[in-house]
């Protein structure tokens, strides 16, 4: 049950909706009063010292007050009944340390959202609910108690505007102080509801934007994966097609140049051997491309020293990896790779190269570097944005440094867990 639904009942002033209400503006303005001081504190002496370096911690904690505060909003907007708030779409950080951590936070968009929450609670918010609170609480209280006053002193100042000496007169207040205090009560209901809803709105997550980028990832998570499928399905049909037909067509043509006598016929099927042996390397090759029956069969590392041993130029190989990962994370690594390796050896000019990396962190870390000219261009028709995008939808990176004069380096990121839960403890 929300604030507004009690507003509307009829035993609203008998409920506890009230002193929730009242409550809620008080804990705000004490809240507010806090986050304000802590937000000019921070500010003021950060900013003076900051010109010799020791300020700048501070005005990054300062810059991060809003998270507390909002996480602090979120539960107290139970008083006025706002259910359970989602919270801010913080991203969990890539790696773990304190730095990375203020680098994830710095870079959000919730954290400086949740902050400008934080000052507008501090300069306008809570001064607001302290008002609210005086006028509906403070005013009716203090005319309620004229009779009191009257009887103790002789007199009492209402609302510091007139003088009561006579006790008709400090019942006649304090009845219209009563009756200001229930109307009181339903403001106080009303504007604690609005600031429940300003609230809600500032700090809750965008449930349908969320749901609607979530929704994305997914669906192109279901493509890549279809993708991969039919990948899958048009090497196995190559493998056990035609592959297999050519072969046998290589057999015929083998048996057939022993059969024939020497002459035009002879050197006609040396030929026809000849092109059908170069057109089966050129499949296997492209089969091979497709998805090889290595990455299939042994995993990453072995579909990866493949890669080196067939690599134009040297490749040094060291990869720490614990067992087999999954299928899509494997395939997404071992294509960056090879795509990698095959513009080193097209573009690079390179003497040799290197791959390292392993698994650490539930992360598989790539590293793909060579000693060539540099000046790589991801945007140049390399094929890396492919890749790029191919990797971002497991939720992984990409990354090319690559100046000119080299060397260049390829980073893949992707977070993950071994297939094989005994590989961790291993």
């Amino acid at each position: 049950m929300t604030v507004w639904r009690a507003l509307r009942g009829r035993g609203y002033l008998g409920s506890a909706w009230p002193w929730r209400a009242t409550a809620f503006l008080v804990s705000g303005a004490l809240l507010g009063a806090v986050v304000l001081v802590v937000l000019v504190s921070g500010v003021v002496v950060g900013g003076a010292l900051a010109v010799v370096l020791l300020g700048l911690p501070l005005l990054v904690l300062t810059a991060l007050t809003g998270i507390p505060v909002a996480a602090v909003e979120r539960r107290r907007l139970r008083l006025a009944g706002a259910g359970r708030v989602p919270a801010g779409q913080h991203r969990v950080p890539g790696r773990p340390g304190l730095a990375s951590w203020l680098t994830t936070r710095l870079r959000e968009t919730s954290t400086w959202r949740e902050l400008a929450y934080a000052v507008l609670l501090g300069l306008v918010l809570g001064p607001l609910d302290a008002l609210v609170v005086l006028a509906a609480v403070g005013l009716p209280l203090s005319m309620a108690a004229a009779p009191v006053l009257v009887a103790a002193d002789g007199e009492a100042k209402v609302v510091k505007l007139f003088v009561v000496d006579s006790g008709p007169a400090a019942c006649a207040v304090a009845a219209l102080g009563l009756a200001l205090l229930a109307a009181g009560a339903y403001a106080l209901g009303a504007v604690a509801g609005v600031r429940a809803e300003l609230a809600r709105v500032l700090l809750g997550a965008k449930d349908g934007d969320s749901e609607r980028v979530t929704e994305l990832v997914r669906s192109r998570a279901r493509l890549v994966d279809a993708f991969e499928a039919e990948r899958r399905r048009i090497e196995r049909d190559l493998h056990d097609g035609a592959q297999q037909r050519l072969v046998a067509l290589t057999m015929t043509l083998g048996l057939a140049r022993l059969d024939a006598p020497p002459g035009p016929l002879a050197d006609q099927l040396a030929k026809a051997h000849g092109q059908a042996g170069e057109a089966l390397a050129e499949l296997r090759e492209l089969i091979h491309g497709i998805h090889p029956q290595v990455l299939a069969d042994y995993g990453l590392r072995a579909a990866l020293a493949d890669a080196a041993d067939r690599s134009p130029v040297p490749v040094d190989l060291g990869l720490d990896l614990p067992g087999r990962l999954p299928g899509p994370v494997e395939t997404a690594a071992y294509f960056a790779v090879c795509e990698a390796l095959a513009n080193v050896a097209r573009h690079s000019g390179a003497s040799r190269a290197g791959v390292r990396g392993g698994y650490a962190d539930g992360r598989l870390v790539l590293e793909v570097r060579d000693d060539g000219r540099g000046g790589a261009d991801p945007e140049g028709g390399s094929g890396l944005t492919g890749l790029a995008d191919r990797v971002s939808v497991l939720d992984g990176t990409l990354s090319l440094s690559s100046p000119p004069g080299g060397p260049t380096l390829l980073r893949v990121e992707i977070p993950c867990r071994p297939t094989d839960p005994n590989a961790l403890c291993a």
